[in-house]
C-alpha cells in the first residue's frame, strides 16, 4: 500500500500534515507517520518535488516545539535525516533557526530544538567543523556552553551532549573555548540529574584522550570525582565513569597520578565486578541444567572467518594485534558492555601498568573473596584473579601452587556461573600451569576441564571449550600422552552439544590439531575423530554458514594428519571446488542482473580456498591427482581477480601451496598468473600483498631460470615495498615511546625473501638493483631464525653480490650483520659467506678493513672472527 501511495508526489505532504497538524490523532499514529516520511526521505528525497520539500522543511521548523515529547523527537529525527542527505548546505537557514529557537521562552521549543541539534551534531560532526558550511561551530559552541547553566536538567544534558560530539575530532571552535568548557563541566560535577552526570563523565573521559594537558592541573580532584562516580547509584553513570580508568591506563602519566589513589580505586573496581541482580536474572544464573534446550538463532553471534595469511615457519612470535584479542570476560550473552566487564577490563589494564605494585591492595581482598560462602562474591573473586593474570603474573607466582588447586576445585562448584568463570580464569594461567611438571597441575586441570566440556550447562560447556583451546595452544605436544582421552571427550561432546557450542567445539578440535601436529596421525586417533566430523560435513548443506567453522577445523586437521587424511580427501576436495564454483557463478549472475539475483556470500569461497590450501599443505604431492581431475586452476584464475581483497588473499595462499605441492599443474598458467600477481603487490592491502609476494617466491624456486621473462613485472614493486618507511605510526605509540630502531613493515620479511629468491634464479636481471634494496633486505632477514626460506634468500643475495659486488659496498656492514645472524648455515652457504667476506677484506686491504671493522658492535666482531676468521 505504501508503495502505491508513494506514486503520488504529494503523499509526503499528507505524512508531514499528520505528524505536525493532525492533533486529533493519538501520538503514536502521528509519530509513525513521521517515521514513514523519514524512510521516504532516506530512500528518495532527491525526487521530491521542490514545493513538497519546502513544505516539509517549514513544517518541521514550525513544530519543533510540539507539546508532545514523542512528536518533538520524531521531528528531530526527520530534520537530521533531511540534513544528512547533503541538505545542510542546501538548507542554510536550518542551523541559525534552530540556534535561535534555543532562546525561546517556551520550554518545549527550546528542548525540541536542542534535541534536533544534538542529532545533527551526532550525524554531521565533521561537516559542522568544515569550511563547506562556513564553520557554524564558531557560533554554536559558545552558544551551547551558555546552556550548561540552564535550569532544566534535560537542556543541560543536551548542551553537554552536543559539545561532546566535537571532542574526539578536536574541533577548532571547541579547542578555542576549551578552558571555559572544562570550567563549566566542573561546575556540573555534582548535578542531581544522572543524565547530566553521565555526560560530564563521558566528556572527561574523552578529554583525557585528546586534551590531557588541560586536565593535568586538576588531575587530583578529577580522580577523586571519578572515584565517587564509579560508585554512582545510577549504573549508567558508574559505567561512564569506569571508562575513565581504562583510558587513564593508556596515558603515560597514569602511574604518576594514580599511585596514591590505588588504595581507594582497587576496592571500588573489585566491587564493580560482582554480578548485579539483573545480570543474574538475564543470565539465568539459577538454571543449572539447560543442555537439552535448543539454542535460539539470535543467540549465535556471526563468526568471521580470518582469511589465510601465509607466515614463515619459524618466524618470531608477533605481538598480538589488539583488535584480535578475544573478549575479556565470558558473559557474552550480555555482550553489551556493562559495569562488571568495564571494571574487569580496567583492572586488567591497570595490572599491566602497575604490575606487582597492585598486589598489596589486592591480596587482602582476594583472600576474603575467593573463599567466601556467598557464590556471587566468590565468583567475582575468581574473575579478579583472571583479570590480573597477565599484568601481575610475576607477583602471583608464589601464590599459584595454592590457588590453582583451589580454582580446579571450583570447576566442580554447584553454581554454573562459578564453574564457567573458573574455566576462564584457569585459562589465563595456562602458561604457568604448563611450565610446571605435568603431573602437578596440567593433568588434574585437564581432567577437570574435560569433565566441564561435558557439563550439563551450556555456558559452562562453552567456557570449558574456550579454556581448553587456550590450554592446547600453551601445552602443544605436552598433550600427546593424553590424546586418546581428549579425543574421546571431544567426540562425545559432538552428540551432546546444541548448535552454538558445536561451533566452539570445532574450534577446540582445530586448535588441538594445530597444537599436536603430526602426532595426531595415528590410526586409532583418526578412527575416533574423522567419522563424526565427516558425518557433520555430510549433514550440512552447501549454503549453511556452519560450514565455515567446520571447514576451518578440517583445514587444521588435514594439515596435521598429512597422509592420514588421504581416505577422506576426495569428497572434501570436491566439495570445496564446488563451493568456489557456485560462488563465482552467483557473483557473475549478480553482476549482470543485480535486480534479479542476490549478491553471494563470498565467505563460502574464501573458507573453501583456505581448506584447499590446508589439503595441499597436508597432503603434499598426493594432492596432484585431485588437482588433475578438477578445474581448480581455471577457478583460481578468476578468484585471483576478485574485487574482494580477502578472496584474492586466500587465492594467492592456495597458489603458493599448489606451487609447492604439484607445480606441473601450475606451470602452464604462469604466463596468465604472473601479471595478476604483479598488480597485487600493493602494500595498501597488507595481507593480499604478503600472500602474493610469498606465491611469487615459491614460483621462482620451481621455475628457475625460466622465471626470466617475468622478473620485470614484479621487481620494481618489490623493491619499492621493501624500502617503504615503517607502516602505521600506531606501532610506535603502543610501545610507549619510539623504539630505538624503526620497526619493520610487516611486509618487509616476505618481500626480502622473494627478492632473494628472484635473484637466486635470475641474478643477471636482479643484481643491477642490489644497491637499492640491500640495506632494508639485510635488516629484515637478520631477525628470523635459520630456515629454508632464509637459506634460499641468502643464496640469492650471494649470487647477486657475485654479479654486482659494487652494489653492496656502501652497506657492507649490514651484510656482515645479516650473515652473523645465522646460527648454523649449510656448509656450501657458509662457504659463500666466507668467500664474500674475505674477498671484500682482500679488496680493501688490511688497514682499511681494520678501520671498517672498528665500527662493528663487539658481538658482531666476535661472531665474524669465530665463524669466518675475519
Amino acid at each position: 500500500k505504501l508503495k502505491q501511495l508513494n506514486q503520488f508526489p504529494d503523499f509526503n505532504n499528507y505524512l508531514i500534515f499528520v505528524l505536525t497538524r493532525l492533533k486529533s490523532e493519538d501520538e503514536p499514529t502521528r509519530s509513525l507517520s513521521g517515521l514513514i516520511l523519514k524512510n521516504n526521505v532516506k530512500a528518495h528525497y532527491q525526487s521530491f518535488p521542490q514545493p513538497v520539500a519546502e513544505f516539509i522543511k517549514q513544517e518541521c521548523l514550525n513544530n519543533i516545539g510540539d507539546a508532545s515529547s514523542l512528536i518533538r523527537a520524531t521531528i528531530g529525527i526527520l530534520i537530521t535525516t533531511i540534513a544528512s542527505k547533503g541538505e545542510l548546505q542546501m538548507w542554510p537557514e536550518l542551523l541559525p533557526q534552530l540556534c535561535n529557537l534555543l532562546n525561546s521562552e517556551d520550554y518545549n521549543t527550546c528542548e525540541g530544538a536542542f534535541g534536533a541539534l544534538q542529532k545533527i551534531c551526532e550525524d554531521s560532526s565533521e561537516l559542522l567543523d568544515s569550511d563547506a558550511l562556513n564553520r557554524p561551530l564558531n557560533v554554536m559552541i559558545p552558544k551551547f556552553l551558555q546552556f550548561f547553566k540552564h535550569c532544566s536538567p534535560k537542556i543541560r544534558s543536551h548542551a553537554i551532549a552536543c559539545v561532546n560530539q566535537f571532542i574526539m575530532d578536536r574541533a577548532q571552535a571547541l579547542m578555542e573555548n576549551i578552558d571555559t568548557f572544562i570550567e563549566h563541566l566542573f561546575a556540573l560535577a555534582v548535578d542531581e540529574d544522572p543524565e547530566v552526570r553521565k555526560n560530564v563523565c563521558r566528556a572527561l573521559v574523552m578529554l583525557l584522550e585528546v586534551r590531557i594537558d588541560r586536565l593535568i592541573p586538576h588531575m587530583h580532584s578529577i580522580i577523586q570525582y571519578m572515584l565517587q562516580r564509579t560508585q554512582d547509584s545510577d549504573e549508567n553513570v558508574a559505567l561512564e565513569a569506569c571508562e575513565f580508568w581504562l583510558t587513564l591506563a593508556e596515558q603515560p602519566i597514569c602511574k604518576e597520578v594514580l599511585t596514591s589513589h590505588l588504595v581507594q580505586l582497587i576496592p571500588i573496581l573489585v566491587n564493580g565486578m560482582k554480578y548485579s541482580e539483573i545480570d543474574i536474572i538475564l543470565l539465568k544464573g539459577d538454571v543449572e541444567e539447560d543442555e537439552a534446550i535448543p539454542d535460539s538463532e539470535q543467540d549465535i553471534k556471526p563468526r568471521f572467518h580470518k582469511s589465510r595469511t601465509v607466515t614463515l615457519q619459524h618466524e618470531e612470535e608477533r605481538p598480538q594485534d589488539p583488535d584480535d584479542v578475544e573478549d575479556e570476560d565470558d558473559d557474552d550473552t550480555l555482550s553489551d558492555w556493562n559495569l562488571r566487564k568495564c571494571s574487569a577490563a580496567a583492572l586488567d589494564v591497570l595490572a599491566n601498568v602497575f604490575r606487582e605494585e597492585l598486589l598489596p591492595h589486592l591480596l587482602p581482598l582476594l583472600k576474603e573473596l575467593l573463599f567466601h560462602p556467598e557464590w556471587v562474591i566468590k565468583e567475582s573473586g575468581i574473575l579478579v584473579l583472571g583479570a590480573i593474570a597477565e599484568g601481575c603474573m610475576q607477583g602471583m607466582v608464589p601464590y599459584l601452587p595454592e590457588l590453582i588447586p583451589h580454582l580446579i576445585q571450583c570447576l566442580s562448584d554447584k553454581k554454573a556461573l562459578v564453574r564457567s568463570i573458573a574455566c576462564w580464569t584457569l585459562s589465563r594461567y595456562a602458561h604457568w600451569v604448563v611450565s610446571q611438571p605435568p603431573d602437578m597441575y596440567l593433568k588434574p586441570l585437564m581432567t577437570e576441564l574435560l569433565k566441564r566440556i561435558l557439563d550439563s550447562n551450556k555456558r559452562v560447556q562453552e567456557a570449558a571449550c574456550s579454556a581448553f583451546a587456550t590450554l592446547e595452544e600453551e601445552a602443544c605436544t605436552e598433550l600427546v600422552p593424553y590424546l586418546s582421552f581428549i579425543l574421546d571427550t571431544l567426540v562425545f561432546a559432538f552428540g551432546k552439544y546444541q548448535h552454538k557450542n558445536l561451533l566452539i567445539l570445532y574450534d577446540a578440535i582445530g586448535t588441538l590439531a594445530d597444537s599436536v601436529g603430526h602426532h595426531l596421525n595415528q590410526p586409532e586417533y583418526i578412527q575416533k575423530l574423522m567419522p563424526p566430523l565427516i558425518q557433520k560435513w555430510n549433514e550440512l548443506k552447501d549454503e549453511d554458514k556452519d560450514l565455515f567453522p567446520l571447514l576451518e577445523c578440517l583445514s587444521s586437521v588435514a594439515t596435521a594428519l598429512q597422509s592420514g587424511f588421504l581416505p577422506y580427501c576426495e569428497p572434501v576436495y570436491q566439495r570445496c571446488v564446488t563451493l568456489v564454483q557456485k560462488t563465482l557463478a552467483q557473483a557473475m549472475m549478480y553482476n549482470q542482473h543485480p535486480e534479479q539475483y542476490e549478491a553471494p556470500d563470498k565467505d563460502f569461497m574464501i573458507v573453501a580456498l583456505d581448506l584447499l590450501s590446508g589439503l595441499a599443505e597436508g597432503l603434499g604431492c598426493h594432492v596432484e591427482q585431485l588437482v588433475a581431475r578438477s578445474n581448480i586452476m581455471t577457478l583460481l584464475f578468476q578468484c585471483m581477480q576478485d574485487t574482494m581483497p580477502e578472496v584474492r588473499q586466500s587465492s594467492f595462499a592456495l597458489l603458493g601451496d599448489l606451487t609447492k605441492a604439484c607445480f606441473v599443474h601450475v606451470k602452464p598458467c604462469i604466463a596468465e598468473f604472473m601479471p595478476i600477481l604483479g598488480t597485487n603487490l600493493n602494500p595498501e592491502f597488507i595481507s593480499v600483498c604478503n600472500n602474493a609476494t610469498w606465491a611469487i617466491g615459491e614460483i621462482c624456486m620451481q621455475m628457475g631460470a625460466e622465471m626470466q621473462p617475468y622478473v620485470q613485472m614484479v621487481l620494481n614493486n618489490l623493491v619499492e615495498i621493501i624500502n617503504r618507511p615503517n607502516t602505521p605510526k600506531t606501532l610506535l605509540e603502543n610501545t610507549g615511546g619510539a623504539s630505538p630502531r624503526r620497526p619493520l613493515s610487516p611486509l618487509s620479511l616476505p618481500t626480502a625473501i622473494t627478492i632473494g629468491r628472484l635473484g637466486f634464479v635470475c641474478p643477471q636481471e636482479v643484481a643491477p638493483m642490489l644497491q637499492q634494496f640491500i640495506r632494508p633486505w639485510c635488516t629484515s632477514l637478520r631477525n628470523i631464525r635459520d630456515n629454508e626460506e632464509k637459506d634460499s634468500a641468502f643464496r640469492g643475495i650471494c649470487v647477486m653480490i657475485g654479479v654486482n659486488p659494487g652494489g653492496v659496498v656502501q652497506d657492507f656492514i649490514f651484510f656482515c650483520d645479516a650473515v652473523a645472524s645465522w646460527v648454523s648455515p649449510k656448509d656450501d652457504l657458509r662457504d659463500m659467506f666466507y668467500k664474500i667476506l674475505h674477498g671484500f677484506k682482500d679488496q680493501v686491504g688490511e688497514e682499511n678493513w681494520q678501520q671498517f671493522s672498528e665500527q662493528f658492535p663487539p658481538l658482531l666482531k666476535d661472531r665474524l672472527a669465530a665463524f669466518y676468521g675475519v
